[in-house]
């Protein structure tokens, strides 16, 4: 901790001596530049003039010589200052920066006897002087503590996150453009809702002053995303945020974002070619191959998750055999709770006999496959607002996409029947009957088309197409609990 506090002192004295030498350390007026770092290198040319500006992120120092690498966000430059260059003036203010300092440049393109494209400085100007030193000086960022909390240091000096976040942009991008040259419309619908619906969650609750109004932040959009299929929108979706006040695992976080879309007139096994198409187009764009690659941290391959079409479609019951005994379905409850405990599977003596079910796929189906599944045709209970199977009652017309030991998608055949939807969130609500939303229900009423509708999960897809092996590696700024 003495270092660390000496080397801030150090800044805070360079500052100082900066502003007495009439130099403002963060100037207000612009820079302007010829380009970025990329588009400079990309049109290099001996002799060119260039203005360039970013951070200082390396520095060798030769003397009255010396070699730095300047980067903004599309790349690294190598600069050259020289005392006789810049002029005694300017070159002791240039001997008050530090690696992390912002600086603009000025000067004509050189390459040096080692090949690398360069800027001869003749000018050079502050912009930005940074009163902490790069992260790697003290800790390094290997400390996982650092990367979340800190993230901006994390991309500042690490590659690999850098790409990582990169590729969930590009992800998004493309899921838009994707849907809409499709002729899906991107819609939005309120994350502040009166009645938490459209899953089985524990909401987050707030509350609005000026109307006296308890509310709640949006579970899921669905319930409202429907209303516009009843309004004659026949091909939507939304892109956005959702919170659920549960747990934080390594799958899990509050707020998390999905995409909903819902499409008159398909099905689930349409929403399910749909998502087959997309996933595929994904890895092919921004990754190049269907062969995705996961490392663990020193770099070996632990596995390769294959999204060749087609892709495997096999009924819930189907796997539930496979997994645990082809007599499961004719087992008492008594003996299927056995069966799991035999299996390695713990089941709580509350749950009810379709959630020990749901439970031994969950750690014996789900958990462990790691190529694309559709898991189709799910007991009606776990799936509430999905159409009745015509030859079985007791399941629904659902998929639920399970890539790399994790869902990815669900998608349904969607229950617009208003009378059957009402005893489903009904029978789903118990004694809690004003939790149910009547707007919704009302809506029904006047007629909702037939129609697929489907959910990805935009933080596990991007685990699966970056190889992240932990949610909090593809949010910005995951939520983490404070520092004591």
């Amino acid at each position: 901790m003495e270092e660390k506090s000496e080397l801030l002192a150090a800044r805070r004295q360079k500052l100082a001596a900066l502003q007495e030498k009439g130099v403002d350390p963060f100037p207000s007026a612009a820079f302007d530049t010829t380009g970025t770092v990329s588009e400079i290198r990309a049109r290099f040319a001996e002799g060119n003039p260039e203005c360039v500006a970013g951070r200082i992120t390396a520095h060798r120092d030769m003397g009255k010589s010396h070699f730095l690498d300047v980067s903004d966000g599309s790349g690294r430059l190598q600069i050259f200052v020289h005392a006789k260059e810049i002029g005694d003036e300017q070159f002791e203010i240039f001997k008050l920066l530090d690696l992390a300092d912002f600086v603009g440049v000025a000067g004509k393109c050189f390459v040096t006897k080692t090949g690398e494209p360069s800027l001869r400085v003749e000018k050079l100007t502050v912009l930005a002087k940074a009163l902490r030193p790069m992260p790697s000086q003290w800790y390094g960022v290997e400390d996982v503590e650092l990367r979340y909390r800190q993230r901006y240091l994390d991309l500042l000096v690490n590659a690999k996150s850098r790409d990582i976040f990169l590729k969930r942009i590009a992800i998004v991008r493309e899921m838009r453009d994707f849907l809409q040259t499709r002729g899906f419309l991107e819609v939005e619908t309120p994350m502040m809702q009166a009645v938490a619906g459209g899953a089985a969650a524990q909401p987050f609750q707030t509350h609005h002053n000026a109307l006296g109004l308890d509310l709640f932040l949006r579970i899921a959009p669905e319930l409202y995303l429907k209303r516009l299929l009843v309004g004659g929108f026949d091909k939507i979706f939304e892109l956005n945020r959702n919170f659920r006040n549960e747990g934080i695992s390594r799958r899990h976080n509050p707020e998390f974002t999905m995409l909903e879309a819902y499409w008159a007139y398909a099905d689930f096994g349409k929403m399910g070619d749909l998502v087959e198409e997309l996933i595929c187009h994904l890895a092919e764009k921004i990754c190049g191959t269907l062969q995705i690659e996961h490392r663990d941290a020193e770099g070996t391959i632990t596995r390769t998750i294959d999204l060749t079409r087609p892709w495997r479609r096999t009924p819930y019951r189907d796997l539930i055999r496979e997994a645990a005994g082809a007599d499961w379905f004719e087992l008492t409850s008594e003996q299927r709770r056995a069966r799991a405990r035999e299996r390695g599977v713990e089941v709580r003596p509350e749950m009810a006999d379709f959630e020990v079910t749901q439970h031994v796929f969950e750690k014996l189906v789900e958990e462990k496959t790691f190529n694309p599944l559709y898991v189709t045709h799910c007991p009606k209970e776990l799936v509430p607002l999905a159409k009745q199977n015509r030859d079985d009652s007791s399941l629904v017309d659902v998929y639920e996409l399970v890539i790399n030991g994790q869902e990815i998608s669900p998608g349904y055949s969607e229950l617009n029947d208003p009378i059957v939807q009402r005893e489903r969130l009904e029978q789903q609500a118990g004694e809690e009957k004003q939790n149910l939303d009547e707007d919704f229900l009302t809506a029904l009423e006047h007629g909702m088309p037939p129609a697929g509708g489907i959910g990805i999960g935009i933080d596990r897809l991007v685990m699966m197409l970056t190889g992240a092996e932990s949610i909090r590696d593809v949010i910005f700024f995951p939520l983490l609990k404070p520092k004591a």
